[in-house]
């Protein structure tokens, strides 16, 4: 393997872990987030020669994420099970115990639109910049700050949070976010 091969391997290496949160973050399975991480690894490898040495490799890894995920979530909504209903009626509890106050915040999380879950999920759980998470969504500054505005006062009424609060500083929920496995490698 060539040297630039190898540099790229350890930097599409060092992001899984960012990758494998927002991806648990848009599917909300586990299970389906790994397989999404592989898939967006797999995607990067093959075009490794339209990357260019330098840039942001978190984004350009987190746009293909997202890219891939809107792409199989389209794909999924249409088919159709044995009993002819369509994938997206169908539910399954969830499969682990988890902490209660974690299992709130899922909750939470998912009752918002999946474009402010998206980019709070970008600038508050991974850390990214207003403008990397503006570059990883294809739009402008402006939107990614409004949707994360929305998204965090949505998500405090959700939880039933003073509009005064900052949830990430409440102690219950920052030990949710802390005990997290699918959110705790977002918070470094």
């Amino acid at each position: 393997m060539k040297g630039s091969a190898i540099a790229f391997k350890d930097e599409l290496l060092a992001a899984i872990p960012a990758l494998r949160a927002f991806a648990v973050s848009l599917c909300g399975s586990v299970d389906r987030a790994d397989d999404l991480v592989q898939e967006t690894l797999m995607k990067a490898w093959e075009n490794m020669s339209i990357y260019t040495p330098g840039t942001n490799i978190r984004a350009w890894l987190f746009t293909i994420l997202r890219n891939t995920f809107y792409s199989q979530h389209r794909k999924r909504r249409h088919e159709v099970n044995d009993a002819g209903q369509t994938a997206e009626t169908l539910s399954t509890p969830p499969d682990q115990l988890a902490h209660l106050d974690f299992a709130d915040l899922h909750m939470a999380l998912q009752k918002l639109p999946p474009d402010q879950r998206e980019a709070l999920i970008l600038v508050g759980a991974s850390g990214h910049s207003y403008e990397e998470a503006a570059e990883i969504c294809n739009c402008k500054v402006g939107t990614i700050k409004s949707r994360v505005s929305r998204g965090r006062t949505r998500l405090g009424e959700l939880l039933g949070l003073d509009a005064t609060e900052d949830f990430t500083t409440d102690q219950k929920w920052r030990a949710a976010l802390d005990a997290s496995p699918s959110l705790a490698s977002c918070s470094d």
